[in-house]
Order: C-alpha cells, then structure tokens, then sequence
C-alpha cells in the first residue's frame, strides 16, 4: 500500500507497480499515442514528451558538437573490452550533458550495431565491430554496460541493439531475404545478440529492414522465441524508420497497412519509427486495427508497458534520485585523452620490415602523402567536431613542421565547354554558413544546401579543381578553397560543401564519355541523376524541378593541369621516408544504403602509392577507411603497412605516435581481409557454413587473417594449463615481453573439435572437422574465438592470463535433434597471436553420451534443418511462423542433403508437407524415385502427399526440388514393425 496520491510517482515502490498503477490511468488514447517514436506529453498527469531514439554509436551523433570516437570497427579493432566500456560511460555522459542543453535529445540510445562483418562488401561494415560473435558479443557488452551505468535501480541511458536480424546487406535492404539455415541462426547470428542481452545492459532491440526466411524482420517470431526469453526485464522493440510502412509498401507483406501495423504490434513491436515527427498516421492506423479486431486493447497494453518500464529506469519521474539527472560531462580532459586513447589503440600494424618506428631525429624529413592525409573523416553517426587532427596534423606536431613536405595527390584539372571554362564565381556578400550538421538536427538527412552562393558559369578564366576518384568513377571536385561542388534543392551546381555528407550525397559526379566528340565528356551529378548544363544563370542539373537530361548537357573537354602522382612522386623523392595515406571517405562508395563492389583500392590511390614507392623505396602505406582492402602488391612490396577505421577527433596525433614510437601498435583485425573478390561469396549468400565464409569455415590463404596485428615489441606464450570443471573450461597460460619496449599483446584462445580421425593429421583442407563420436563429418568451424585479453607488459615482463569458458561454448547447434549440443570428444584449445599465429596447443577430452543419428521416426524432419544445401532458399512457412525451403530459381532446382538418418525397423514411405507445384527427387537407401506436385493452392496452402519406400537402418537422405514448390516438412509412414 501507499499514500501517495499518485502511486506511479512513490519512488519506495517497485518499477513494476508503478509501471501498472500508471498505465491503469492512461486512456486509449494515450496509450496508442505512446506508440509514436515521438511519444506527447499526457499534461493531466504530469508527463512530459518522450522519443524513443538517439544516435550513439561512437558518441552522440546529429546532435551537433561532441566528443568524436573511432569507428565501431576501429573500437572492435582494440581487442579491449575495458576501453570500450569506458567509452561507453563517456558516450553516456555526454548524451545526458547535452539532454540538459536540448531536451530533444533521448535518452534512448539506438546503439550499439551488432551485425556480424560476414562479408566485407557490406556498405555498413563500419557500424560493426567484428566478423565474429564472440568478440562482437564481448565489445558490445562492454559498451552497453558503459551506457547503461553502473546504477542498480536507474539507467544512465538505455541502449538499443541493431539491427535484429541477419543483415549485411544494403542492395535491396528493404526487400532482399536472408536465407539463414537453423546452424547459422543459432551459431552465429543470434549469437551477437544474446550475450549482451543476458549481460542485463540492453534496453531492446530494432529490427532490420531485411527479411528472414522469407518474412520481416518487422514481424520476426524470433523476437518472442528467442531475444525476450534471454532475460525476465522487459525488452523495447523499437521499429526502424519508414519499416513499418515497408511492410506494404516495398515487401507487399500485407495487403493494408492496417494489417502490417497488427502484426508488428503482435510479434512484438513496441515503438513504431514511421513518418518522422507526425505520429498521426501510425496511430490512425493502430486504432484502425483495433477497430477491425485485428488487434485488441491488450497488445497495445503490453508494448506501453514495456516503453513505461524504460522511462521509469531512466529516472524521469525521479530526477531527485536519477544519479545521472545532473549529469554534465562533455568534452571534459578525461574525454578528450580517451579518444586519444582509443585512437592509438585502434591502429593495426600489418606488415613491418623494420622501418617502423619512425623517430624523429634532426634533419630527418618525412613526407605526408595521399588523398586522405590532411582529412579527418566523419560518417553518417557521428557527432560534429569540436577537436580535429589529421594525420598531416600529428606528424607536423610530432616531427616538426620544418620537416614535413606534403602533397595530397589530387589530380589537378580544368573543364572547358563551347561556352569557355567552368568556373567559380566570386561569391559577393555570401554569409559564412556552418558545416553541415553543426547545428544539430534531429535528422541530418533534413539539412539543405547553400543557396546564398552564386552558382558555376562559363568564362575566360577558368577554376582549377582538385579531382578525386573514389573509385567506379565515382568523382568529387573541390576549389582551392576547399569548397566541393555540390548541388542544393535548386538544382543549381555550387561550390559550397565543407565536405561530402547527407542522406543523399549532392557532392559526387561522374564524366561520361561523348560519342564522336574526341575527349568530350558530360558531367553527371550523381545525387539527382540530371546533368550539368551551363546556362545564362548559372551551371544546374535540374530546372523547374525537372532533372536535366544527357541529351540536354553541356560537353565539356577536362584538361589535366597536373597529375596527383606527379606530385607524390616529387615530393616523395626529396624526403627521407614517405607516409601514403589512402582509404575511403564514409559517405561514399559504401555506407548505408550502398555496398561496395569491390575490395580494390580505388585506382587513383592506387597510382599514389605506386608512384611514391618508385621515388622512394622507404615508403609506409596507411589505410584509413571503414572496411578491408585487398592491397596484394601493397603488402608484398612496401616495408611497412598499416590500417585504421577512421579514428575520430583524434586521429592524428594517434598515428603520429604510432609511426613515431611513442606507442606500440596492438590493434588486431576484427575481420579477414581477403587477397580478391574470387575469395568472396555473393553478396546475399548468409550460408557462411556452405560457402565458407569468415575465418570460422575459410579455408583458403587470407591477405591477412582474422586477429591478425603486429608491434613493436616481440611476445612469447608459455606455460598452457587447461581443464574441464563440470561447465566450465579453465584456460590458463604465460606472455612474456620479449622486446626493449613496453607495449600491449592481444591473447587469444580459439577450440576446435579434434575428432579421432585428425589425432594425428588435420582434416582435408575444406571438409570442416570431424564430429566427436559420429563417424561422419560435420561442418564445424575450423577454429572459434572463445577468449581474448588485451594486457600491457613493460619489457621482460610477464603476467599469467586466464580464461573461463562455458563448455557449452564448444557445442554447435544440432539439425538432427533440434537443441545445442557438445559432443563427447576430444576438442584442442588453441593459443596465439591471432587466428593463424598458434604459439601453444592443448588437448581436452569431454565426457558423455553422443547425441546419434537424427531420430526421424521419432521426430519427422523439418525441411530447414539440412545438412547441406545447393541452389535453395530458406521461406516462410506462414506469415506468423515456421519455415520452409524452396528452390533458389523458379526455372531451376535445388539439393538438399540430411545426413545419418535413423530409419530404425523400417518405414513404408515417406510424406512430404509441401505447397505449390514442381517436383521432389529422392535418393535414399538406394532407392532413387521423382514425384510430382500439381495444385494451383497459394503458397501457404499445404497439403501432404505420401510416397512408398522400404526404408530401415541409417542412411543419408538426398531430396532435389524444383518448380514453385515449397517443402515445409518430411515425416515417415509407419511400416508394419514400427507400426
């Protein structure tokens, strides 16, 4: 009981009653409203608005100046869960500083990603911290405890993990379904969520744009199965903006919007992300819903429910024991060192000759090259600089401007038409405009270019330009000023952007070639698809609203004033040593909404680094960028080589310590880098187990392998004790700072199963391992991560590092009984370096029953739960649940193979649960049979259809299909022993 007038507002009561005692006093109407990413105040009871969704991946992002972090990729490059749950703190703090200063900022944080880097095309792959979920699951924990706090009964913020479920691709996101088998579901992609949900940090979840098997993400069974059976506090799904609609309007899901918003609602959709700040269509369509009966007044209840329960964590109706209400940490010292701090940290040293450490020493000259050497990259979540250092910037301050020599490399070029040269006007009492984003928007995407510059004429005079080709022609061109050419809503071409950005990007252009015009070319502006034309009032790409088209353009003949690898090659060779920095800019060429097309360096910088090691053999080559490159020749001829995501405000000066010494490098790859796209699968294949994908299951030689890192300083292993303790496995082992220097070593611990038949010679390169205990082969990884520990050692000394692992850990998801499962056997502990760096090995033996062939008189089969599989697709059995599998292509046909399949005292036939029409191949036992399927059903219209076959005894099922059918599931027809 309590007197308090109000019970939700007694803060001796629980959260829970609170939460019912609050929820009994909102009406309908209220509560629907509270659907809404942009919740209302309910004024009669005191509550204020509340937003669900605030950008923090690597520190509060679009909502103007903050502390800037390095990349997720490059905090997943650290290997230091510590760090990074400090940087979560500091992430934290500063979105409750700038709460204080802004109250659109929530304090809910749509952070951290934790899609798995499963192919390093994927446009997004900055967003991630690793290809594998034991250290995508570790880096994540850490930074949602940092979010969270500390607190036990208050939240400093409540994070939101993205993007529920399998998704890694941006071709057709909101279309294109991810085919995942039940082994990488449970293995894999699941994974990378459940371990940070369990930690008790995570506030909820968003679904992804993508399907699964066939059904969104948006109506995901998976999210009531599985994420919210992970923990007993409640979990917020909050939706991804526009998904909602989606479910209609791009996946023809549902017939009617009505419809969509139900099911969401009932798979367990609590925030509806749709149609920016007006909630009015999204609940119109709710109370639609409820009017149809489609859904009633307690699905509503539970989502409010879940999103009142967040806003009680987050102190909003306790800011006098809120101990994060007052809250003002932003760009503090400590916040500022460590970004330095996770910036050096970051930095991964892959190959090195000896000519790494640069110190500095008197005379001594080093040349800063490259497009992306005086840049300091932000992408699409980051928050506005307040600090900014380029590499140029570090290494002036670390080696003495008086010693530095730079050029960027750009070619230099000027563009003349029949009309005279493309230039620049003066731009006559033109205000000063800010960067873009520096005035914080709720959504960047929103911000305009400038229009109080005068756009490009044709004239006597021309502009020379600094041309950079990011790669498939994809140009930016920036004056002398540093102004790139952009367009804004006028349609008219200025130079007017600090840098490329928005959700469209207005800065980018590519020259096409002019048929029977020798070395004519039209500009096509990439962002609206027109084409520049000059006219009386100025160059455009659109008038009247109207994209201006090829036909329509203005030619122009680009004349190359100097060659950008001249200049490097000039400069390179009056230097002693030369530091070429290359790699990406976020906003182009992938990101979000754009895969890349391939893992080459783009061609210009290419041509850089090419041409400064020509002039100059003592050249390093630093990559900058979100995502692998296959440099091949790169690493094979330079000395030294080095990569970092884009490190943020402080990414600079990092690296000038880094190449100068002050720190030893011991960052660690998050993901394989592969030596070519032949190495890669398609893009859209998740089967990472069939087609051998990440360094779980690839088997042939990476460029650099996963873990990978070199320093400074040399490290031995010693010492390995390991040990089986009821559920747990015990890993103990010694490193040892064998160098001059004092510096980090990352130790991994990797499994394996060891079967009786690779005791003494490993298994055939390709084949998977052995499976304990079953004589035949399974396809499990060939080695997992399953410990790692970042320690910092003074020269000569040593510490012991020890590791406890779930035994469970060295299970794998078995399709033939439907549950984890650890095989007895004997499995090797593996420790090193990095994946393929094995200093020490190990062998323990896990005792008990071995599961057996799959039971399917028992237990029938589900047509997903194969064993291997060629040229299908995983559906969806029903809108609701279940799956399915169906041939890949409507003209072609599909395999699928079970393996050890238990027939016991013998069936008559089998009975296959099909839909559509085609037809199945069986080879099984010997017997080799085809049936056909006729019906002009839909495809959720299942009927089963019996075959005869004398089966008894273990053998492997081989099942073809082809046609529209969809094989849900096989089951046996008893025979007369079993019957």
């Amino acid at each position: 009981m309590t007197d308090h007038p109000l019970p939700f507002r007694d803060p001796q009561l629980s959260f829970s009653r609170r939460t019912d005692d609050l929820l009994g006093r909102l009406t309908l109407d209220e509560r629907i409203a509270m659907l809404h990413q942009f919740a209302p105040a309910v004024e009669r009871l005191g509550l204020g608005p509340f937003r669900t969704g605030q950008e923090a991946l690597h520190g509060v992002a679009w909502m103007g100046p903050a502390t800037v972090f390095p990349q997720a990729v490059g905090l997943g490059a650290t290997w230091n869960d510590d760090l990074v749950r400090r940087i979560g703190e500091a992430v934290g703090n500063e979105v409750r500083a700038k709460r204080a200063q802004d109250d659109r900022v929530g304090l809910n944080v749509w952070a951290p990603t934790v899609n798995l880097l499963r192919h390093p095309l994927w446009g997004r792959g900055e967003e991630g911290y690793s290809e594998d979920p034991a250290l995508t699951s570790a880096i994540a924990v850490a930074y949602t405890r940092g979010l969270r706090g500390d607190d036990p009964r208050y939240w400093r913020t409540a994070p939101v993990l993205k993007h529920w479920l399998a998704h890694n691709n941006e071709t057709d996101r909101d279309t294109a379904s991810s085919s995942v088998r039940p082994r990488v579901l449970h293995e894999y992609d699941l994974r990378a969520f459940r371990d940070a949900v369990r930690a008790g940090a995570v506030a909820g979840v968003m679904p992804a744009y993508n399907l699964v098997n066939g059904r969104p993400n948006h109506v995901s069974p998976l999210l009531e199965q599985h994420l919210r059976r992970w923990t007993d506090q409640p979990l917020v799904v909050c939706s991804d903006a526009g998904a909602p609609s989606n479910l209609v309007d791009s996946e023809h899901y549902f017939d009617t919007h009505e419809e969509a918003t139900a099911a969401a609602l009932k798979a367990g959709v609590d925030s509806f992300t749709d149609h920016g700040t007006d909630s009015t269509v999204m609940t119109g369509r709710i109370r639609d819903a409820l009017a149809k009966g489609l859904i009633d007044e307690s699905d509503i209840d539970t989502a409010v429910r879940r999103l009142l329960a967040m806003r009680f964590a987050l102190g909003e109706f306790d800011p006098e024991l809120d101990p994060y209400a007052r809250v003002d940490d932003l760009d503090t010292e400590e916040h500022r060192a460590l970004a330095l701090e996770a910036a050096e940290q970051a930095v991964v040293l892959l190959k090195n000759d000896g000519l790494l450490p640069l110190e500095p020493e008197q005379g001594r000259t080093v040349a800063v090259v490259g497009l992306l050497a005086d840049a300091c990259k932000l992408d699409w979540y980051s928050g506005t600089l307040m600090h900014r250092s380029t590499t140029l910037d570090g290494i002036r301050e670390r080696y003495g401007a008086e010693n530095v020599l730079f050029t960027e490399g750009v070619d230099r070029v000027r563009l003349k038409s029949s009309d005279g040269w493309l230039r620049v006007p003066v731009a006559d009492g033109a205000k000063d405009a800010e960067a873009r984003g520096a005035e914080g928007a709720l959504d960047p995407a929103l911000l305009a270019g400038r229009t109080d510059l005068p756009p490009l004429t044709c004239g006597e005079e021309a502009t020379e330009l600094a041309l950079v080709d990011w790669g498939d022609g994809v140009l930016t061109l920036r004056t002398d000023e540093g102004l790139y050419l952009s367009v804004a809503d006028d349609g008219y071409v200025r130079a007017s952007a600090d840098e490329p950005g928005g959700w469209v990007v207005q800065e980018t252009f590519r020259l096409e070639a002019v048929e029977g015009h020798d070395g004519g070319h039209r500009l096509l502006h990439i962002g609206t698809g027109g084409y520049v034309s000059v006219a009386a009032d100025g160059a455009k790409v659109a008038e009247s609203g109207e994209k201006i088209s090829r036909d329509d353009a203005t030619v122009f003949e680009p004349e190359t004033v100097e060659y950008g690898a001249d200049a490097v090659a000039r400069v390179a060779a009056a230097a002693d040593t030369v530091i070429v920095v290359a790699g990406n800019d976020p906003h182009i060429n992938g990101r979000e909404t754009e895969d890349r097309t391939t893992l080459a360096l783009p061609a210009q910088q290419d041509r850089l680094w090419r041409a400064a090691h020509a002039a100059n053999p003592r050249t390093v080559l630093v990559l900058a960028s979100a995502y692998p490159y296959a440099v091949v020749d790169a690493a094979e001829g330079l000395p030294a080589l080095l990569w970092t995501a884009h490190g943020g405000q402080a990414a600079g000066t990092a690296l000038a310590r880094v190449l100068a010494g002050d720190v030893s490098p011991a960052g660690r790859l998050p993901q394989t880098w592969y030596a070519s796209d032949d190495d890669l699968p398609g893009l859209f294949d998740y089967d990472i187990i069939g087609s051998r994908q990440t360094y779980l299951y690839f088997s042939g030689t990476p460029l650099f392998p996963f873990g990978h890192g070199l320093g400074y300083a040399g490290f031995s292993y010693s010492a390995l004790r390991t040990e089986v303790d009821g559920e747990q496995l015990r890993v103990s082992l010694t490193v040892t700072n064998d160098g001059a220097t004092a510096a980090d070593e990352v130790a991994q611990v990797y499994v394996r199963a060891a079967g009786p038949a690779e005791k003494d010679e490993p298994a055939p390169k390709g084949l998977g391992r052995r499976l304990p205990g079953l004589g035949d082969h399974v396809d499990l990884p060939l080695r997992k991560l399953v410990g790692h520990r970042r320690v910092h050692l003074a020269p000569g000394a040593a510490e012991r590092v020890e590791f406890v692992v779930p035994v469970e850990e060295l299970g794998h998801w078995s399709v033939a009984h439907g549950r984890w499962a650890v095989e007895p056997g004997a499995y090797e502990i593996l420790a090193g370096a990095s994946s393929a760096d094995i200093r020490l090995t190990a062998t323990e033996v896990v005792d008990g029953e071995a599961r057996g062939p799959r039971p399917v008189v028992a237990r029938g089969l589900e047509a997903a739960d194969y064993d291997r599989q060629k040229d299908t697709v995983i559906l969806d059995r029903r809108k609701t649940e279940g799956d399915v599998v169906a041939p890949a292509s409507a003209g072609g046909e599909g395999h699928l193979v079970y393996r050890a399949c238990d027939f016991g005292e013998g069936v008559a036939g089998l009975a296959f649960l099909v839909s559509g029409e085609g037809a199945i191949a069986v080879s099984v036992g010997g017997h080799s049979l085809s049936t056909l399927f006729s019906g002009d059903q839909g495809p959720y219209e299942y009927r089963t259809v019996e075959t005869a076959l004398d089966l008894r005894g273990v053998h492997e099922l081989s099942i073809g299909l082809s046609g529209s059918l969809r094989l849900a599931r096989i089951d046996v027809i008893p025979g007369k022993e079993s019957a």
